[in-house]
């Protein structure tokens, strides 16, 4: 830049900073930190229940909401879910509702290699990550990764490390409960992508919450800040 304005040319910095940050969130964290930027989708009632006690889900929010969250997912380099989405509600995690050059991976979070060889997840090809063997059983074109931690289950972190060694920027996570509050408590959740329809589902002890992370107190509550 010196050289530059030694020879007379007119160089100025930071302009559009923010919408540069904002356009290219994923490759500047992967760059500044070899992890993706991780976006957690959330669709929910007005008192944050994302389903019924039986799991049934489909469809709190709108067309709309759901149209959108197609966006986000065209936008992302991959989509990750974990076994309990995968059992209730068998996702294709494809985008269809908008158009788009290319779809995101699939990936799926499979502690003990349970993803039934017919999910629709795996229908032209998905990565399972578990935390041991890989299913036999499971189509040639599923690549298998075992990540086990020292617990057994799969390392969230050790995940998102090898994301970012395969150049992935951006993974938007549409899982369960008990997934997002495995991420949430690994520190690897950058963003929450929030729907929140018009509706209540009543009783705080009816439905699923967002996140299955343990219980906390008001001084270990995790803070937000509004994009």
């Amino acid at each position: 830049l010196d050289m530059l304005r030694a020879n007379g040319v007119d160089v100025r910095c930071g302009l559009l900073e923010q919408e540069a940050a904002d356009v290219n969130v994923g490759f500047f964290s992967r760059m500044m930190r070899g992890r993706p930027w991780v976006r957690v989708k959330i669709a929910a009632s007005l008192d944050g229940k994302t389903a019924l006690d039986n799991g049934v889900s489909q469809w709190i929010t709108s067309d709309d909401a759901r149209r959108d969250g197609h966006a986000w997912r065209a936008r992302a380099c991959a989509v990750l879910t974990g076994i309990g989405t995968v059992r209730s509600d068998d996702p294709e995690l494809t985008v269809r509702a908008v158009a788009t050059p290319r779809q995101p991976q699939r990936i799926v979070v499979d502690r003990h290699g349970e993803t039934p060889p017919g999910a629709k997840v795996l229908r032209g090809g998905a990565l399972v990550v578990t935390a041991g063997e890989r299913n036999p059983a499971w189509p040639a074109d599923v690549e298998h990764l075992a990540l086990p931690d020292a617990a057994g289950r799969v390392d969230l972190v050790a995940l998102m490390r090898e994301l970012a060694r395969r150049e992935l920027n951006e993974i938007h996570v549409e899982a369960g409960n008990r997934l997002n509050g495995a991420l949430l408590a690994a520190g690897v959740v950058d963003e929450l992508l929030v729907y929140l329809a018009p509706s209540l589902l009543g009783d705080p002890a009816f439905g699923i919450a967002a996140f299955d992370d343990g219980h906390r107190t008001l001084d270990r509550r995790v803070r937000l800040d509004f994009g």
